[in-house]
């Protein structure tokens, strides 16, 4: 009898402590990730008096702020791909922002050639993350997870979106770099249109609004929530309110005095706060783990009221360069019963270590043949004594913003960063860029002359990590030719109306590939897509052009009518040579406004020459794909000729 009541008491007790275990619930968890968001762009570190992140604060104020977070690349896809995947770009070949571009290119190649100004010829970028890699979504979904992404996305469409990626909602199913036309309704959303009760509603607080749907819906279920903010990266517009109050506030000497930035940064910032307001709301904060940081620093060459959207200062450089302002950024991590409210870390962590470190926490499992280039910082989290050890940067492009450096890679190892920029030195060996940045955090002094000993060990750590990924890295060009090439020049930006740095040499023109239409050459910055029926190119950023010299006799004034789609960014300009003319010259061009929308628009410009020998088109000065239907150009006499043909 007494074993018989011994043995219901423990059938009892298991069955009360089942029901422990089945009425605990499973952490929920939020990654939010800003688009181009500066280390200095919010008041987590000090470094701003203009920009106003409340928000942002009340987040660090229940979790752990870090210092020394890094973003897996200085540009958005490839470190969303890192993020996503655990995995560095060096590995999935994504190192370039070219996922919303038509061609699909699954393997990373290295180019057949490169202009005779360039040291090294880089890679082609992988324009979509693959399905074969294993997502945090799909981790969390075999867990029993409910999965959403709300915001840009920026890693292919389908076949590769969200919904093929391990979500089961996708909100607003968008493939392209940034926002839809704008920020401010009425936007340009497939299927996505704005409350037709708000006219003027920013897509910030539309976004945070259907995020608030999708957590109140499965509070009482676990979730992973990817919210990929479309803020703050172009286009530069925001509420005119917020403009204005921003605009009374700037002080001519601070270099952060963009009042439409501020105005973006504020409504960022706000739909933070609803999402904080909404966990706190339905009372599922203290089971919410929430990660927020960037996808590389802040923008500092394009412009917008009169200055670059932001200063990355006291850092160096900012987006698309390899200096801690393009990728250092903020980071706050929330996790209820690990991390200590407002505390504070300087442990050094980048966007591939997120993976490993939720899968441990939720004591989640790694499958067999997963591949994770981070590890898990859990220690850091819990306030453990931990030494993360190198992380590595890969990025072997060189746009022309400022600070850009040809294609390079960096190591960070404690206090100490090392870039090593391929096939930058003599011979083709590479050169290197060595900084100690506890004591310069600026990057000011290279040390790498001074500390032989201390660059070859950190070298031997790229080159361990570059055979570890399988990287496609860059290979000596063999057509360089020193005279087209001054190292004094780098770093300098792309320049603006296409006026060269004194002493810069003209814009390089690209030998012609099998892609190349006839009569038509290009610069550096472009390549041609093969089309029989269109012109379709794309730019790399810089100082994309394309020109023809194939042009009929005909007297001016001329008149030239383009249909022309573009997801770039900036103004267009054409310039026209005469006869007499051996270069195109600033002061014989046009300049007009090009939208951006990937839709065809017509465009007509005015040519005021009395002959004609050459033209060349500008589409602006950013990455994008550009398709040109029609370029048609008529004389004096009203005759039209097509220039496609």
């Amino acid at each position: 009898m007494k074993n018989v009541i011994l043995s219901l008491s423990s059938m009892l007790a298991l069955a009360w402590f089942g029901q422990i275990v089945q009425a605990s619930p499973k952490q929920n968890v939020i990654v939010i990730l800003a688009d181009d968001l500066g280390w200095s762009d919010t008041t987590l570190y000090g470094n701003t008096k203009f920009y106003q992140t409340p928000n942002i604060e009340r987040l660090a104020k229940r979790g752990m702020t870090f210092s020394r977070a890094y973003s897996a690349s200085p540009l958005c896809s490839p470190t969303r791909s890192a993020l996503l995947t655990g995995m560095s770009p060096a590995r999935t070949g994504i190192t370039t922002p070219s996922c919303h571009l038509p061609q699909v290119v699954l393997q990373a190649v290295v180019s057949k050639s490169a202009p005779p100004d360039q040291k090294s010829i880089q890679p082609q970028t992988v324009t979509r993350l693959k399905t074969e890699y294993r997502t945090l979504a799909e981790s969390f979904k075999d867990e029993g997870y409910v999965t959403g992404h709300f915001g840009k996305w920026h890693l292919g469409s389908e076949p590769y979106s969200p919904l093929q990626q391990g979500f089961d909602v996708d909100i607003p199913h968008h493939s392209g770099p940034g926002p839809a036309g704008s920020f401010v309704a009425p936007w340009k959303f497939k299927d996505f249109d704005h409350d037709p009760t708000i006219p003027d509603e920013h897509l910030e607080d539309r976004m945070a609004k259907e995020a608030t749907a999708f957590l109140e819906k499965h509070q009482n279920e676990p979730f992973y929530m990817n919210y990929w903010m479309f803020s703050v990266h172009a286009p530069f517009d925001a509420k005119k309110s917020l403009i204005e109050k921003h605009r009374a506030r700037v002080d001519p000497s601070d270099p952060q005095r963009s009042p439409t930035y501020a105005a973006m940064i504020e409504s960022m910032d706000d739909a933070i706060g609803t999402l904080l307001d909404t966990l706190d709301r339905l009372k599922i904060a203290d089971r919410t783990t929430i990660i927020f940081t960037a996808d590389n620093g802040g923008n500092m060459y394009n412009e917008i009221d009169g200055t670059t959207p932001t200063s990355n200062l006291p850092l160096r450089g900012g987006k698309a360069c390899m200096f801690e302002g393009g990728t250092r950024v903020p980071c706050v991590v929330v996790w209820p019963g690990v991390t200590t409210a407002g505390s504070y870390s300087d442990v050094t962590i980048q966007s591939e270590d997120f993976y490993p470190t939720l899968l441990e926490g939720l004591a989640m499992p790694k499958q067999p043949e997963q591949i994770l280039d981070g590890m898990s910082v859990l220690p850091a989290l819990k306030g453990q004594t931990f030494r993360r050890g190198p992380v590595f940067q890969y990025f072997p492009h060189s746009p022309g913003v400022p600070d850009w450096l040809p294609p390079a890679v960096s190591v960070h190892r404690d206090e100490w960063k090392l870039i090593r920029i391929f096939h930058g030195g003599e011979n083709g060996a590479h050169r290197y860029m060595l900084f100690n940045l506890l004591d310069d955090i600026g990057e000011r002094n290279n040390l790498a002359s001074s500390e032989p000993e201390l660059v070859k060990e950190l070298d031997k750590l790229i080159e361990d990590f570059l055979v570890r990924t399988n990287a496609v890295v860059p290979v000596p060009n063999p057509a360089f030719n020193p005279s087209r090439y001054n190292q004094e020049l780098e770093g300098k930006p792309a320049p603006k109306g296409n006026k060269k740095p004194k002493g810069a040499p003209a814009a390089p023109v690209k030998s012609a590939d099998s892609n190349s239409p006839p009569n038509w050459r290009s610069s550096k910055d472009v390549v041609f897509i093969k089309n029989d029926k269109h012109l379709s190119f794309q730019s790399t950023g810089g100082d994309p052009w394309i020109s023809t010299r194939a042009i009929p006799e005909a007297s001016g004034p001329f008149t030239v009518t383009l249909r022309l789609s573009s997801t770039g960014k900036g103004s267009g300009v054409v310039y026209y040579m005469s006869k007499n003319d051996k270069n195109f010259l600033k002061e014989r061009s046009v300049d007009f406004p090009i939208v951006h929308d990937g839709k065809l628009n017509q465009y007509t410009i005015d040519v005021p020459a009395k002959d004609l020998s050459a033209l060349r088109v500008d589409p602006g000065n950013a990455p994008g794909e550009f398709s040109c239907e029609q370029f048609d150009l008529r004389d004096s006499t009203g005759k039209s000729s097509s220039l496609l043909k």
